[in-house]
This record gives C-alpha cells, structure tokens and sequence, in this order.
C-alpha cells in the first residue's frame, strides 16, 4: 500500500515544488516507485519537469471527466500534471456532495501501484489543499531559514490538527525540511534552531543547503539527480530520501 505525503506550505518561495520533484526523483534513486501530483493551478512542477499539454490532467479527474492519468518522466517516476484551469476548481467544486474526498476516492484504483505518492499542494488552505491533507497519510512542511518563514506556522499546524479531527484520523506530520540553508548566515542557524524547538523531532537531521543547481535543473527540465547528481542538492535530497523512508517504515512497524 502506498504512502500518500502532502508537501504544505501556504507561504509561497519556500522551496515546496523542489522538494516535491527531488524528494520524488530520490525515492526513485532507491529504488521506489513514486507518483507525483501536480495540484498546484501554477503547474510549476509539470513545468519544471517538461511534461507536455496532457488532455486529462487533476483538473479533469477532480472534476470527474476522468480518472488519474499518470504521465511517465522516467522510470519509477510517474507525475499527474496540472493546468491553469485549476485555478477555477474550488469555485466549481464548492456544491459538490463529499468535496473533501474527492482526490481520495481518486487515489483508490493507484495506491498499490506505488510506494509514494507526493502531492505538491497549492501555496493556498482552501478545498485543493483540504484533498490533499484528507487523502494523506503524512504532512511535510517546507521552511526557507529566514524569519519571515517562521510566520504562520502555528496556522498549518492548526489546519492539520482540525483535518485530523474532522476528516482524516491517521494524518500527521511526518517531518518538516529546513530548505535554502547557508550554515555561514547566523539567521538561518537561529531559524533551524526555533523550528526545532516547535517541532522537535519533527525537522529532518538533513539540511538542505542553498545550492544554484537546485535552481538551475527546472531550466533545463530535469530533477536534481538527472540534472547534477553529484550536487550538494542531490546529495542532500538523497539523504532526506533516506531519512523519509526510515521513518515511515518505523511507522508502519
């Protein structure tokens, strides 16, 4: 059975779809088979990974025109791609019976074909972001180490802990990824100090250093490992990817 991880942060310029694509890329690099689901209307991620126009994309399939119809960006790695269209879906799902579930009855027919499914959720708290945490099993937060990230915190939590209530009994934080860090920068120390302090242990032991690459790779269409591999960001990605598993699999156990 798969596991479903949303990637969460209404903050926008946190590094959220680079970690969705990466975190993605280095579960394929061992040896895990993922889905991504592009639910953000900016389709930043469809868009960094090169992937064609689609006819059926998550806007069609949450609107019940048609199931989920993976695209295939390498091996191991299947994405659900978005559209600008999308951007409309909350307005046009808003009388819908059930809105809260409906990515998670879409999920149903896929769950055994994968290990993970990432759900690069909108910069957004509203119904697109309520599916993503209603179908999930786990939450990863993004933070960029700089003050202004530690803003709004306690609003995702708060959001997380009232779906959990509500709509989903097994969700929960599975980790939060300190993103952007210059270990040189006094303020990104401070940061990653009072996220854990909030979280505890919850943070991830791996940091994800500022690296150009990271930046550089969606230019050219590819994930950090297809772009540099050798990279301080795919080596980073590779080791959150490690961490990620042993925890869900202490989980499961």
């Amino acid at each position: 059975m798969g596991k479903i991880i949303s990637l969460l942060n209404h903050k926008g310029g946190v590094g959220k779809t680079t970690s969705a694509i990466n975190i993605g890329a280095g579960l394929v690099e061992l040896g895990k088979k993922v889905l991504l689901i592009d639910l953000d209307p900016q389709a930043n991620l469809s868009l960094s990974l090169g992937i064609p126009r689609q006819s059926e994309t998550i806007y069609e399939a949450l609107r019940g025109e048609s199931e989920l119809v993976p695209y295939t960006v390498k091996k191991g790695m299947d994405v659900v791609m978005s559209t600008l269209d999308l951007s409309g879906a909350e307005m046009e799902l808003i009388n819908e019976a059930g809105r809260e579930f409906i990515l998670r009855e879409l999920f149903e027919p896929l769950k055994e074909e994968y290990d993970f499914i990432i759900i690069d959720c909108p910069p957004s708290l509203g119904l697109l972001t309520l599916n993503a945490l209603t179908s999930s099993n786990y939450v990863i937060i993004p933070l960029q180490t700089e003050f202004l990230a530690l803003q709004g915190l306690a609003k995702i939590k708060q959001v997380i802990d009232k779906v959990r209530f509500r709509l989903n009994k097994k969700l929960e934080i599975g980790g939060v990824i300190a993103t952007m860090y210059d270990a040189r920068k006094v303020l990104n120390r401070d940061v990653v100090e009072t996220i854990r302090k909030y979280f505890g242990e919850k943070v991830f032991n791996t940091l994800i250093r500022d690296n150009v690459a990271l930046a550089e790779a969606p230019a050219q269409r590819k994930d950090i490992f297809g772009y540099n591999r050798n990279s301080p960001g795919a080596k980073d990605y590779l080791n959150l990817c490690k961490e990620l598993i042993e925890r869900t699999s202490m989980v499961e156990a």
